[in-house]
């Protein structure tokens, strides 16, 4: 009995040391950003597609006030409150003070500077599918944004979702290898699903989520609950939304459906941002979800 334990001992030890090892924060080498540089100009197009004001800017904010990025909404989940952090050009309260390689590391890996884990909260298995050159744009628009020195909040997060650790192994789990929607595509749903799911993130709305908060990709864009508890987020895909192609993307352009309701509530901000796009885009996003698999 001694050696059966301690070999189950020595077995435990292992796969704690393996799952330790493949649980540490990533980086992002700047010898692999090397030779990038970024034009304001299309980064600000990224800036809008990538929904960032959507959660870092004031929930009342509106006009240029939605460049200002300090942060402070809340976004209940089963797991706690987050709060969107300040990731203003401020050195101190905000990011003014990171380099690119920390940047694309935050967006594709998860990984402050310091080392930790963000929470997904944050999006950044939908941004690690972004083409670097885009990053790049969008750290040149970046560095044009102004400052604010107000602190971010801290979440509202128990135990043990508070051992950001844990975020490592829901990582393992979750990190995409790649576009959820395969298959044959037209050129225009291509880009349409660039920006959906690389950019500005649909699916972390509009797909449900299984027990440890990770996408549920077998009912990719199929509708979800309400993280607030009140109602549900409706489903995405052509046998349940049955506008034209024309019709959504209109509806990302003004907020308007076409039986001329409007987009209410954390929609009203993600149509403020697709706004800002050209037609051409919104046009693909709306390919991109005319082509979507229907509901299982």
């Amino acid at each position: 009995m001694r050696r059966v334990f301690l070999l189950f001992l020595a077995v435990a030890v292992a796969v704690l040391g393996i799952l330790f090892y493949l649980t540490l924060p990533a980086r992002v080498p700047p010898e692999e950003l090397a030779g990038l540089s970024g034009d304001a100009v299309a980064g600000e197009a990224v800036f809008w597609a990538a929904g960032c004001a959507s959660c870092h800017a004031p929930e009342e904010a509106r006009g240029e006030d939605r460049l200002v990025l300090s942060g402070g909404r809340a976004f209940p989940s089963d797991f706690g409150t987050f709060r969107a952090p300040n990731i203003s050009m401020d050195p101190e309260h905000g990011i003014g003070a990171w380099s690119f390689a920390d940047f694309v590391t935050a967006l594709q890996e998860g990984v402050s500077p310091e080392g930790r884990n963000y929470y997904p909260a944050f999006p950044y298995t939908a941004y690690r599918l972004a083409e670097r050159q885009d990053l790049a744009d969008l750290w040149a628009f970046w560095q044009t944004l102004p400052a604010s020195d107000t602190p971010s909040l801290p979440h509202d997060i128990g135990f043990p979702f508070s051992i950001r650790r844990t975020v490592g192994v829901w990582n393992l789990l979750n990190m995409p290898d790649g576009f959820t929607v395969t298959g044959e595509l037209s050129a225009e749903a291509e880009r349409g699903r660039y920006l959906a799911e690389a950019l500005a993130h649909c699916a972390e709305c509009h797909t449900p989520r299984d027990a440890l908060g990770g996408l549920d990709r077998a009912a990719w864009m199929t509708g979800a609950p309400n993280p607030s508890g009140t109602g549900t987020i409706p489903p995405l895909t052509p046998d349940e939304l049955r506008w034209s192609e024309a019709e959504i993307a209109a509806y990302l352009a003004d907020g308007f459906t076409p039986s001329f309701d409007s987009a209410g509530g954390h929609m009203a901000d993600v149509i403020r941002n697709l706004a800002n796009l050209s037609d051409a885009d919104r046009l693909a996003i709306a390919a991109y979800l005319k082509a979507l698999p229907p509901a299982e």
